[in-house]
């Protein structure tokens, strides 16, 4: 067993109706002023002020920053950052999915330390503690509230570039399925593949340890037996809070054992074409599981057990049988079938691979990778 290392420095809250205790952990960060950073969706649907009103219900005001976009830029950090120190405020709220707490830990970033969050990026980059941040998810999905990772698009490059540092996990994370009744289907759908991508990439990579793998299947377990109900019906509370503590999990795995070629790969494919995140990595997901097989040493019988419908035993189970079960599931949950129904053309496939062969998660990947592997891999799921 090779020597690794963990820790969880966090306070976690998961309950049903749990955002009612913001206010209370507010308090216990000493905040006097919150800067609430969320989307325009969770904005119009009066989430985002009834977080001001139980703040300031506890003698705590807010001021909020409501323009983050799926694939945030650099553009919008700059804007968030300028607003956060106009506002005096003294910690900050990330209220959303992946989108708002990226955004939120680059704020937390550039605020403190000035500059802009394309100089830190990569790791040990952030020099210290950054503004004090509580998490408040609304997707089952990226798990960001409990990750060391903050990507941002910078449209200069056509890039999505990865500040990395354990300074960026918030101090306090919240995590109440309520939020999560409301998601459209095909926002649900992306979110949860990207989920169970986050909990599968980690499980597999050579970075992986026996901490990981725990997070790692527990993760699996959850999100495969309730995606399919989550996504069908986001009004049924069990599923979608069992989907919440999955994508959890699952972020805690791959924080610890990084990821794979999928998001080496998906972040290209969002920068250059704004497909979202979670659906680039479903689309390339069978893929690159087909193309993993030949490193599997008996965890893709696991994987497939976790999240089939019906389980295999090892005697019948084949490599090819969790290729097929990811493809099916993609197409149960909508998801485009290639990168081309997703509006990816062939023209920017060198220069995706170029940026994908930039990221640390293809010295984890349990297959080998070059250049010439990763323009097979996007011609073969285009």
């Amino acid at each position: 067993m090779n020597e690794f290392t963990f820790s969880v420095p966090q306070n976690i809250i998961v309950g049903r109706g749990s955002l009612a205790k913001l206010p209370e952990v507010a308090e216990k960060s000493g905040g006097k002023k919150a800067f609430i950073i969320s989307g325009p969706h969770l904005n119009k649907m009066g989430i985002v002020q009834s977080c001001v009103d139980a703040l300031k219900a506890k003698g705590i005001e807010s001021s909020v920053f409501t323009e983050t976009e799926g694939n945030p830029s650099v553009e919008t950090v700059d804007k968030a950052s300028a607003a956060y120190k106009e506002s005096g405020a003294d910690f900050i709220v990330a209220l959303g999915g992946g989108s708002p707490m990226d955004v939120a830990k680059a704020v937390g970033v550039v605020a403190r330390y000035g500059g802009s969050i394309t100089e830190y990026e990569c790791a040990v980059k952030v020099p210290g503690d950054i503004i004090p941040l509580i998490a408040v998810q609304t997707t089952a999905g990226t798990g960001s509230e409990v990750t060391a990772f903050s990507v941002i698009t910078d449209h200069s490059r056509n890039y999505k570039l990865t500040v990395f540092s354990y300074k960026l996990i918030p101090s306090y994370a919240i995590l109440d399925a309520e939020l999560l009744t409301t998601a459209p289907a095909s926002v649900a759908a992306a979110c949860g593949i990207d989920a169970m991508v986050h909990a599968l990439e980690a499980y597999i990579s050579t970075a992986a340890s026996p901490f990981s793998d725990a997070m790692a299947e527990k993760a699996l377990e959850l999100i495969g037996a309730n995606i399919r109900c989550y996504v069908a019906n986001r009004g049924d509370i069990e599923a979608a809070e069992n989907m919440l503590v999955g994508s959890l999990f699952a972020g805690i795995a791959f924080s610890w054992a990084r990821l794979g070629d999928v998001h080496a790969m998906s972040h290209p494919v969002s920068a250059y074409f704004n497909v979202p995140h979670g659906v680039a990595n479903a689309i390339l997901l069978p893929t690159i599981v087909e193309y993993n097989m030949l490193a599997d040493k008996g965890k893709y019988l696991n994987i497939y057990n976790y999240i089939a419908e019906l389980p295999a035993a090892p005697e019948e189970f084949t490599a090819d049988m969790l290729v097929d079960e990811l493809l099916n599931l993609n197409e149960a949950l909508g998801i485009p079938a290639g990168l081309e129904e997703a509006g990816v053309t062939k023209d920017k496939f060198d220069a995706m691979a170029d940026d994908a062969m930039k990221s640390g998660n293809i010295a984890v990947n349990p297959r080998s990778t070059t250049k010439k592997d990763v323009l097979a891999l996007y011609e073969k799921a285009f």
